[in-house]
Parts: structure tokens; C-alpha cells; sequence
């Protein structure tokens, strides 16, 4: 079983501390030895002025050498091999957010900006607070162009609700737009590209309850709910059925108002689309979604959105951690694998899209214009010769 977020981290970057820690242990001792060593010559030879300025230097080489070593420790992010086979991941700090969120704000610098009423805090930044009738949003000022990639979640629902009294949920986006306020948790409605949405109020519950129907127990659900849905910008998220209609997938997921931190990971490898989550304390993922043949293209932005009603609920994003996964293809998986221009789903049809017209330029539409004109005229020159040759043909015959 992965470890999750943390977890997995500090398994990771304990193996590298380790090898660095040996290292500098290794020549730490050395130069210990040395100075040692320099120190009982310059005792048995007496107080030379010379031995002290060798030993300063000495001191001087090894503590750089040192000092190198922990720059090395401190800035090195190195590769972390996740699963079976070859597969290793790369953090990607420009897809990335954590605290103390320096790069969140509305600056030409800045890698995040925030929409609506998102606030950034010391410890977690809040899309939305417990209060009615607020949406706010976080979004990548970066495209991502990766081809497999994973992206964990570290979040944080809890609020003054209490059961089924609070709402509505967040949602993290892999969208061809961003920054765009709408009513599917804080974005826009048909949206182009991925959502996975953390709902927490059974709007369809409720209203079935109202028409006093039951759900069978096989299509039940129960909230918390964790769901994916894939667009292509034709399709609307259903609020009333709970986006039933269109998802991919889902499980349910008690993530609220836990004394323990929350983690959901979306991981999109070889058209593989997989999402699990941590929501136990027990540093271990479980799964909740997996759809082969969903096709992502490139280029799209990373974003995490929501909404609040009458009902509230503070949701905290703690940090977002992008990887690219290196994975190993074969040259048929190279051809099948190819960039695509439209989010898709493998044996599920979704409704074509149909671009709008282009605006027409000026002179387009001056030559439409001249040219109706010229035809109205030369309508109008034909009807009226036509008429003089009927009014002639008629005098004729009457005479």
C-alpha cells in the first residue's frame, strides 16, 4: 500500500537523508582525523605560527566541504519511485503550493491567484469561510503540459453544521479555462476538461425524501461523496441529481470535521485515471475512482473552486503537490498514446461540440455589405425593365 502526501515524502526523503547523512558523517570523521592528526605535529613540534595559519586553513577547506554538502541536503529534490515497475515521480514547485503560500497573489510573479472570496491565511488558505452565499477559487497561473502526472491534495472541511445542515463542497480542476466563477462549486458550468468534485450535501436525497420515493439500495449514495466527471464543454453539471447524470465514478468519503488531516491524490497515467484518498489518519490510500481510457490533452490548468448556499462550511486547501511521473512506453503504446485537442472518455459518447463562428473582420463585412447593396441594385434595374416590356406588350394589344 502507497503512503500517502507526507508520508510517502518523508519515507522518500529519508532514504536520501540517510545517503547525504553517511556522506557527511563519512567526511566529517575525515576531516576530524585530519585536524587531529595536524593538531599532535603541531604539539610535538612546538607553537609554530606557521602550523596554526595550515590548521586554520584546513578547518577553513573541510568546513566549506560541509557546508556544501548540506546546500546539497537542503535544496535537493530528487526522484521517488512510486508503485510497481518503472515509474518515478519529480516534484513540479511551479504546479505546486505550500506554506507559507508566497507565491499566491495577483502579481505578474506569481505562480497562484485567488478568486472571489479566498483569503490566504497562515496555515491554510480558505476558498470559503462558514458564512452564506460565498464561492471563492484558487488557480495555476502555469499550464501544465506533463503527459502522466499526479496531483495530491491536502484539504480540510469542518464547519458549525450539523448533520446534513452544511455545504456545499470543493472541487479540483484540470480545465482548458480558469479563473472563471460559476455555479458548479465556484467555476464555471460546462467546463472543458477534468473535475473531481467533494460534495457534502445530497441535494437528490433531499428532494426524493420531498417526493416521498426511496432509492434502491444499489444506487445509494451516501455523503460525503468524492465524483469525477469528464467534459468537453457540452455537457452541464446536474446540482439537482448530484452530477449523477455525467460521472465517471464515486465513493463516499466522511471527510468532515475531522481532528486528523485529510488527503485526496488524482493520479492520470497512460490514459489511466485513478483517485484515492486518505481520510482515516492511517497514512494509507484507498481507492476510490478508476476509468481507463480518459483522454486529458496538454496545456490545461490546474485549479480547485468552491460554493457555499444557505448552508456553509469552511474549506481550507492546506497544499496542492504536482509530480511527473516518468513511465516507461512501448513503441505501440507511443502511437496509441498520441496528444489529443478534447477531453474524452473510451466507450463513453459525449455530445459534440459545436464551435462557434469566427467575427467577421471589417473588410469582410464591408464586402458583404457592398456587394448586397449591388445586387438589391441590379434586382431592382432588371424589375423595372422587365416591367416597361410588360407595360409596352399591354399597349400593343390594346390598339
Amino acid at each position: 500500500m502507497l503512503t500517502c502526501g507526507g508520508g510517502g515524502s518523508r519515507r522518500a526523503n529519508g532514504t536520501r537523508g540517510r545517503w547525504f547523512s553517511g556522506l557527511m558523517a563519512w567526511d566529517t570523521g575525515r576531516a576530524f582525523n585530519e585536524g587531529t592528526a595536524v593538531g599532535k605535529m603541531a604539539a610535538a613540534l612546538g607553537p609554530s605560527g606557521w602550523w596554526q595559519r595550515w590548521r586554520r586553513r584546513l578547518s577553513a577547506r573541510n568546513g566549506s566541504r560541509m557546508l556544501l554538502l548540506l546546500l546539497l541536503v537542503g535544496s535537493g529534490q530528487g526522484p521517488r519511485q512510486v508503485g510497481a515497475g518503472q515509474t518515478f515521480e519529480y516534484l513540479k514547485r511551479e504546479h505546486s503550493l505550500s506554506k507559507p503560500y508566497q507565491g499566491v497573489g495577483t502579481g505578474s510573479s506569481s505562480l497562484w491567484n485567488l478568486m472571489g472570496n479566498a483569503m490566504v491565511m497562515t496555515q491554510y488558505i480558505r476558498l470559503t469561510p462558514d458564512m452564506q452565499s460565498k464561492q471563492g477559487a484558487l488557480w495555476n497561473r502555469v499550464p501544465c503540459f506533463l503527459r502522466d502526472w499526479e496531483l495530491q491534495v491536502h484539504f480540510k472541511i469542518h464547519g458549525q453544521g450539523k448533520k446534513n445542515l452544511h455545504g456545499d463542497g470543493l472541487a479540483i480542476w484540470y480545465t482548458k479555462d480558469r479563473m472563471q466563477p460559476g455555479p458548479v462549486f465556484g467555476n464555471m458550468d460546462k467546463f472543458v476538461g477534468l473535475g473531481v468534485f467533494v460534495d457534502t450535501y445530497p441535494n437528490e436525497e433531499k428532494q426524493q425524501e420531498a417526493q416521498k420515493r426511496r432509492y434502491s439500495p444499489g444506487v445509494q449514495r451516501v455523503f460525503p461523496y468524492i465524483s469525477a466527471m469528464v467534459n468537453n464543454g457540452s455537457l452541464s453539471y446536474d446540482h439537482e441529481r448530484d452530477g449523477r447524470p455525467t460521472e465517471l465514478g464515486g465513493c463516499t468519503a466522511i471527510v468532515r470535521n475531522l481532528h486528523y488531516d485529510t488527503f485526496l491524490v488524482i493520479r492520470y497515467v497512460k490514459r489511466h485515471l485513478t483517485i484515492m484518498m486518505d481520510i482515516d489518519g492511517k497514512h494509507e490510500w484507498r481507492d476510490c475512482i478508476e476509468v481507463p481510457g480518459v483522454r486529458l490533452p496538454r496545456g490545461y490548468y490546474f485549479g480547485t473552486s468552491s460554493i457555499t448556499g444557505d448552508l456553509s462550511d469552511n474549506h481550507d486547501v492546506i497544499s496542492l503537490k504536482l509530480f511527473e511521473l516518468t513511465v516507461e512506453r512501448t513503441p505501440e503504446e507511443e502511437k496509441l498514446h498520441r496528444d489529443v485537442f478534447l477531453p474524452s472518455v473510451d466507450n463513453m459518447k459525449l455530445p459534440e461540440v459545436t464551435a462557434p463562428l469566427p467575427p467577421l473582420s471589417g473588410l469582410a463585412l464591408f464586402l458583404i455589405v457592398f456587394f448586397s447593396l449591388v445586387f438589391s441594385v441590379f434586382a431592382i434595374v432588371i424589375g423595372i425593365i422587365l416591367y416597361n416590356k410588360w407595360q409596352e406588350q399591354s399597349r400593343k394589344r390594346f390598339y
